[in-house]
């Protein structure tokens, strides 16, 4: 009878308890809760990541000293070619198709300096093509001079400041000009002209330190302890043909100088 009153109360004492939320068990022998969170281990803390070491900065290339030693290596006319087609430092040269290096006879009295190859030219890949270079070859047919001739009395040898063309034709920056002038220099120096004309006023700021094409033209100069002669640009001309009595002009003086031997 004791046995089977203790069992229903211990059942009815379990069912209480699970009524109040209980729902483990517990032991014969009582635990200190706050002994075992004291006992707890500590949680490790997470290592701290190590900082990435910094970037090293980028060092500054001097391009213009670069163009000099690989203008300067140079021996003849196809090693400039090659040494300008190796250089990485324009941005120009990626946005063009051809590297537009030069045209005419390179034995010739006379070496022409253009500014920079335009959409023509730069698909042709060769100096002085379009519109303003069929102009060209009109003035040089009126005293006597052509690209393709064979004659270097009556020949002429064209280049350009910059091999590449600029973006929309724009102006070459001076940052441009100045890392791509020792090619023109060591260009002089091979073809070795007894005469330069500077063609617009990009190739008189490059050569020449200076520009102002207007009071310029028609004015002996000198480079590279050659005489140099400042001329409109023929694609000036086509947008001024009032300027086309001035260019004929200097045509003229360009004609008598050569005819001086």
């Amino acid at each position: 009878m004791d046995s089977a009153m203790e069992y229903y109360a211990a059942k009815a004492a379990l069912e209480w308890q699970v009524e109040l939320g209980a729902d483990e068990a517990i032991e014969d022998e009582p635990l200190n809760r706050y002994e075992l969170v004291a006992e707890a281990p500590k949680p490790k803390s997470a290592p701290v990541a190590k900082a990435a070491p910094a970037a090293p900065k980028p060092v500054k290339v001097d391009t213009v000293a670069v163009a000099k030693q690989a203008a300067a290596g140079a021996a003849d006319l196809p090693a400039l070619q090659a040494a300008l087609a190796a250089f990485e430092h324009c941005e120009l040269k990626r946005g063009a198709r051809n590297l537009v290096f030069s045209d005419g006879n390179p034995q010739s009295r006379v070496m022409i300096i253009g500014e920079a190859p335009g959409r023509d030219e730069d698909r042709e890949g060769r100096p002085f093509v379009g519109r303003a270079g069929q102009l060209l070859d009109k003035m040089l047919a009126a005293i006597d001079l052509d690209r393709a001739g064979p004659d270097p009395a009556s020949s002429v040898y064209i280049t350009n400041i910059l091999p590449w063309r600029p973006p929309q034709n724009r102006d070459p920056s001076p940052e441009e000009i100045a890392m791509l002038r020792p090619f023109v220099e060591r260009h002089i120096e091979l073809v070795a002209p007894d005469v330069i004309v500077l063609m617009g006023n990009i190739s008189c700021l490059a050569m020449l330190g200076r520009k102002g094409i207007t009071r310029m033209r028609g004015n002996w100069d000198t480079v590279m302890d050659r005489p140099a002669l400042p001329m409109f640009h023929p694609a000036y001309l086509l947008r001024s043909p009032h300027a086309k009595r001035e260019a004929w002009a200097d045509l003229l003086v360009l004609k008598a100088k050569l005819a001086e031997g």
